[in-house]
């Protein structure tokens, strides 16, 4: 378990303080027009959200288990939700269907200006040190968002989930499972693999995009969307993943952090046939209805990974640090 993350304003400060205390003592949490005129990419709502979610995952110290189903908190979180979903829907750009979605995942951009091309050619040890404190918030969690639509889907989509989520928890073996050479990635660059450890040290742009699984995980309305990030995650993983690899290589990190990437480009290869074949075809057969929301979550997680990617740049190109605490 990790421990309550340190606020970033008036509303996840409400949130941790009430966590702090055992549900029937709580202090009043914020009501929802409180929640209105927060930024929806901002720290504030992307840390209060986050903080709700872990509730559903592994919890943190010291505070009690019956606040994952506490209805005010529930009631602060729903509020939290619409308005990162709303700003969403008017920002992000939507292709006209999942297919033209999909198939714009594979024509990489042509500068080779991304996050993965910076650190293969010219990262150093400390650029990805940041980037594998960043990206831990979601792969020590590797595929935890994604297991919760299983139970929504049917056939095809159902078998084709279930396929892809068996290697990625390590195909029976819990020295395999992705979470955990993730960990040892962290160990061979000298980082505190420790789940949730930093989550203070996150930008809000990296906050966002663990939301936005854990989001369109736990709602049953968005599973169209969860099947479109899921795509999105496996199709764009195998060429970034070489590039990590080799990044890693140059700077002479360890074997295991190497490995952590040289699994993925062969793994998300073959999960992206999968993807494509099983689950969003499959899915799209049984509920073609679905196939605007699996455009978005396509779209969606791309706008903020580009987000993502355009912070770390910046940051790294001015010669400063990415990270809100130092790693």
């Amino acid at each position: 378990m990790a421990r309550l993350p340190s606020a970033r304003g008036e509303i996840s400060a409400a949130v941790c303080a009430a966590l702090d205390r055992p549900p029937e003592r709580r202090p009043a949490l914020p009501d929802a027009p409180a929640v209105t005129a927060l930024d929806p990419y901002g720290d504030d709502l992307h840390l209060a959200l986050y903080t709700c979610y872990e509730l559903h995952y592994r919890g943190f110290t010291d505070v009690d288990d019956a606040w994952e189903w506490d209805p005010d908190l529930l009631r602060l979180r729903a509020a939290l939700e619409r308005r990162f979903l709303a700003a969403l829907r008017e920002d992000v750009k939507v292709p006209g269907s999942a297919q033209a979605a999909l198939d714009g995942l594979l024509l990489e951009p042509a500068d080779g200006e991304g996050v993965s091309h910076f650190l293969r050619d010219e990262g150093e040890r400390w650029h990805l040190r940041e980037y594998a404190a960043h990206r831990s918030l979601y792969h020590l969690k590797e595929a935890d968002p994604h297991l919760w639509v299983i139970p929504r889907l049917t056939g095809h989509a159902k078998a084709g989930m279930a396929a892809v989520e068996y290697d990625e928890f390590g195909a029976g073996r819990a020295e395999r499972v992705h979470a955990r050479l993730f960990a040892d990635l962290m160990a061979d660059l000298g980082l505190d693999p420790s789940y949730g450890h930093y989550a203070d040290a996150g930008a809000r742009q990296m906050l966002a995009l663990v939301n936005l699984m854990s989001l369109l995980g736990l709602h049953r309305a968005h599973r169209g969307a969860l099947v479109g990030h899921f795509a999105w995650v496996e199709i764009t993983s195998p060429p970034g993943s070489r590039r990590l690899a080799q990044a890693l290589e140059r700077v002479g990190a360890g074997p295991a952090a190497v490995h952590f990437y040289a699994e993925h480009v062969e793994a998300d290869a073959v999960h992206e046939q999968v993807v494509r074949h099983e689950v969003v075809r499959g899915l799209l057969t049984d509920e073609p209805q679905l196939d605007a929301d699996v455009a978005f979550g396509v779209a969606a997680t791309d706008w903020l990974e580009e987000r993502l990617g355009q912070h770390l740049l910046d940051a790294w190109r001015a010669g400063r640090s990415s990270v809100r605490v130092a790693v």
